[in-house]
C-alpha cells in the first residue's frame, strides 16, 4: 500500500506516538479544547485536547500543549464534539453508479471515513479482475475503504449466466491482497442451507485467513433453515426488515446490520430490539447497503443513517457505537480504526450538536480532508483499462424483429405470464393477461399497463435477447428505457412500447459503453453513461446526481408514475428474489427456482 494516502502501522508509528504522548516530541496535529466522545467507555469529556502524529491518535488528554511545536498544526474544537469518524459496514460502491474515487469524494464531506464494500456488481461483468480494479483504486483514496471478497457470482447457477463466474479458488486468492477484509454477503443462503461443497468452500477459505464471513440471509422462515444458515459461518446480516430478525441473528452470535440505503428502510422496525427490549447494542450495526448519487449529494451518507437510528429512540452515544467502534470490532479492527483512542487512525468529526451531527470538519489519517461540506483533498483515481471500459458486446446491431414475441400458430390470442413489479419493494408478483395477436406477433396491452420487457445479452455478444411483459411502470406511447445495470448478472434490460424504440434504445447503450437511456418518438430524451463496466461513471458525483434525475423525470415523461421506478427497473433481472424474473436462459420462476414458459 505504497501511496500518497497510506499510513504507517501502529508499530511502524509506535516511538514517534509515544514521544508525543511523552510530551518529548511534538505533534502533526493537535486539536484544542473540545468534548471527547468516548465510544468505548460511552460517555461525552469535556475539555480535552487530541494530539495526533504519523496519522495515528497519540494522546487524548485535559492539556496537550507540551506536545505543541513550531510546526504544530493546530484546530481550536472551540468546545465541539470531537467523534470518530463514521464507518459503513456493508455496501456497494457500484450502486451509486460512482467509481471508489468519485464515491469517496462523494461521502468525506458527510463524515464517513471508512467503508466495507463488496464489488459483487462487477465481479458479475469482469470477474476477479475487476474486483482487482476496485480493490486497488480504492486503496489509492484517503479514507479507509475495505474490500469484501464477492461470494455469488451467478447468484442463481443454472439460471443466468454472467460475464464470470467467482470460484472458490478465487476467493482464497483474493485473501492474501492487502485490501481484503473477508467474503462478501453470501446471498446462496439455500446453498449454505444444503451444504452445497462450493459454498463452504468460499466461506472456508474465509474462515481459514481469519478473516470475516458477510452474510444474507433474505428469508423470514426464523426456523431450522436459518439454524443452518448461521451454523454454516456466515457472521452477520442485513437483510433483517423487522424486530424478531434482528434479535435473532444477535442470539446466534451474529452482527445484526440495519441498513438505511436509498430504497432500504429497515432501521426502524428492527432498532426497537434495543430501545425498547434492551439488548445489548454492541451487536447492532447501522450501515447503507446502496446509497444512489442523488442520495450522497443531497441527504447524506452514514450521518444521514446515523441521525435516522437518533430520530428512532436510539441514544446518540450507542447511535455512534452503532456506525463506529460496533463495526470496527466485527471486522476484526478495534485496534486500528473506530474509536479516538491512543494508536488508532485519527479519523475524527468535528461536530457542534451530537444529535443532529453537523459535520463541520473532517479529518481522515490524521489531516484535514473536508470542511463544511467541501472536500479539500483529492481522491485519485485508477486508470482503468480498455477492457474495463468495453463490456457491452450486443454481437449485432438490433432491430425492431428481434424484439417481436411470435403467437403459437393460428392463435388469435395468447395467456401470458406478466412480470408484475410491485411499488417500493424488491419482489415482483407473477401474473398472467390475454394479450393480443396481430400478424402472428403478440403485443403489449397500454391500456392495461403491459409494456414489454426484453433482456439482451451483453456479456459474450451472442445476440441473444429474452423477450417478455411487465406491468406496473404506466409508460405510455411509443417509448423504452434501457439500463446495463441489471441485478445481478448485469446483461441489459430494455422495458418499452414500441419494438423499434426498444431496438435503438440497446443499440445507443452499446455505443455508450453501458449505462441508462431513455427514449420517446424516435428519440433519446435523457442518459447516464456508465462506461466502466456498464456500471460506474468516473465522473463527479453531483454530475452523475443530475444526468440520474434528468433520467427519472424523463421516465415519468413517458408515463412512469411509479415511486423509485428505475431501482424497480435494474431489479427486473434478479433471479434470487420471488416471484418472477428474467434472464439471458428465459424466464424464471423464483417461487420454484426453475425457468417457465412464456405462455400458459
Amino acid at each position: 500500500m505504497d501511496n500518497m494516502n497510506s499510513v504507517k502501522s501502529w508499530p511502524e508509528a509506535a516511538p514517534r506516538l509515544i514521544a508525543v504522548a511523552a510530551g518529548r516530541a511534538p505533534a502533526d496535529l493537535v486539536i484544542r479544547a473540545g468534548k471527547w466522545v468516548n465510544v468505548h467507555s460511552r460517555e461525552v469529556l469535556a475539555g480535552h485536547d487530541i494530539a495526533i502524529a504519523e496519522g495515528r491518535f497519540a494522546a487524548i488528554a485535559p492539556d496537550l500543549s507540551a506536545s505543541i511545536g513550531p510546526d504544530t498544526q493546530v484546530i481550536e474544537a472551540n468546545g465541539r464534539y470531537m467523534v470518530p469518524g463514521l464507518c459503513d459496514a456493508h455496501m456497494h460502491i457500484e450502486s451509486g453508479m460512482l467509481t471508489p474515487a468519485e464515491f469517496a469524494a462523494a461521502v468525506i464531506p458527510h463524515g464517513t471515513t471508512t467503508m466495507f464494500t463488496d464489488p459483487h456488481e462487477i465481479a458479475n461483468v469482469l470477474g476477479l479482475a475487476g474486483v482487482r480494479m476496485m480493490h486497488d483504486e480504492a486503496l489509492m483514496q484517503p479514507v479507509n475503504i475495505f474490500t469484501q471478497m464477492p461470494s455469488c457470482a451467478p447468484s442463481a447457477p443454472g439460471l443466468e449466466t454472467t460475464g464470470f463466474e467467482i470460484a472458490p479458488e478465487d476467493v482464497a486468492e483474493a485473501m492474501h491482497w492487502p485490501g481484503i477484509i473477508g467474503l462478501g454477503e453470501m446471498m446462496n443462503f439455500p446453498g449454505v442451507i444444503h451444504a452445497d461443497p462450493k459454498m463452504l468452500a468460499e466461506i472456508a477459505a474465509v474462515q481459514n485467513a481469519h478473516k470475516t464471513v458477510g452474510g444474507h440471509y433474505a428469508s423470514p422462515d426464523l426456523g431450522a433453515p436459518f439454524r443452518a444458515y448461521a451454523a454454516g459461518g456466515p457472521a452477520d446480516d442485513h437483510e433483517g426488515t423487522c424486530e424478531a430478525d434482528a434479535i435473532a441473528r444477535v442470539r446466534q452470535g451474529m452482527r445484526s446490520m440495519m441498513r438505511l440505503g436509498s430504497a432500504w428502510y429497515d432501521v426502524e422496525t428492527q432498532i426497537t430490539a434495543v430501545t425498547e427490549k434492551g439488548l445489548d447494542p454492541r451487536n447492532f450495526i447501522l450501515c447503507t447497503d446502496d446509497c444512489h448519487s442523488g442520495t450522497l449529494v443531497h441527504d447524506g451518507h452514514m450521518n444521514r443513517v446515523y441521525r435516522h437510528a437518533v430520530a428512532c429512540g436510539t441514544e446518540p452515544l450507542v447511535a455512534l457505537q452503532m456506525c463506529t467502534i460496533n463495526t470496527a470490532t466485527h471486522f476484526g479492527l478495534e485496534r486500528e480504526l473506530g474509536s479516538i483512542t491512543p494508536g488508532r487512525r485519527a479519523d475524527v468529526i468535528l461536530t457542534s450538536d451530537l444529535a443532529a451531527l453537523p459535520v463541520e470538519m473532517v479529518i481522515a489519517r490524521g489531516r484535514v480532508v473536508a470542511e463544511n461540506g467541501t472536500l479539500l483533498v483529492e481522491c485519485p483515481h485508477y486508470d482503468w483499462p480498455e477492457s474495463a471500459r468495453a463490456t457491452v458486446h450486443l454481437g449485432k446491431t438490433l432491430a425492431a424483429p428481434d424484439f417481436e414475441i411470435a403467437a403459437p400458430k393460428g392463435a388469435n390470442t395468447v395467456t401470458a405470464k406478466v412480470i408484475g413489479v410491485v411499488e417500493n419493494q424488491a419482489p415482483t408478483k407473477a401474473l398472467t393477461a390475454e394479450l393480443s395477436v396481430q400478424s402472428g406477433i403478440v403485443e403489449p396491452d397500454e391500456a392495461r399497463g403491459i409494456a414489454q420487457i426484453a433482456l439482451v445479452e451483453r456479456h459474450r455478444g451472442t445476440g441473444g435477447v429474452t423477450n417478455g411483459f411487465v406491468k406496473g411502470f404506466g409508460y405510455k406511447g411509443r417509448m423504452a428505457m434501457g439500463s446495463t445495470v441489471a441485478h445481478d448478472s448485469h446483461h441489459m434490460i430494455v422495458v418499452g412500447t414500441d419494438r423499434e424504440m426498444m431496438a435503438a434504445c440497446a443499440n445507443r447503450l452499446g455505443e455508450m459503453g453501458g449505462g441508462v437511456s431513455v427514449w420517446q418518438d424516435g428519440a433519446e430524451i435523457a442518459s447516464v453513461p456508465l462506461p466502466i463496466a456498464g456500471l460506474m461513471s468516473d465522473a463527479p458525483a453531483a454530475e452523475v446526481a443530475a444526468r440520474a434525475a434528468r433520467m427519472v423525470e424523463a421516465m415519468a415523461e413517458c408515463g412512469c408514475t411509479l415511486n423509485n421506478a428505475y431501482m424497480q427497473h435494474s431489479l427486473l433481472a434478479l433471479v434470487v428474489i420471488p416471484e418472477l424474473r428474467i434472464s439471458d436462459l428465459g424466464l424464471v420462476d423464483v417461487t420454484k427456482f426453475e425457468l417457465t414458459d412464456l405462455f400458459e
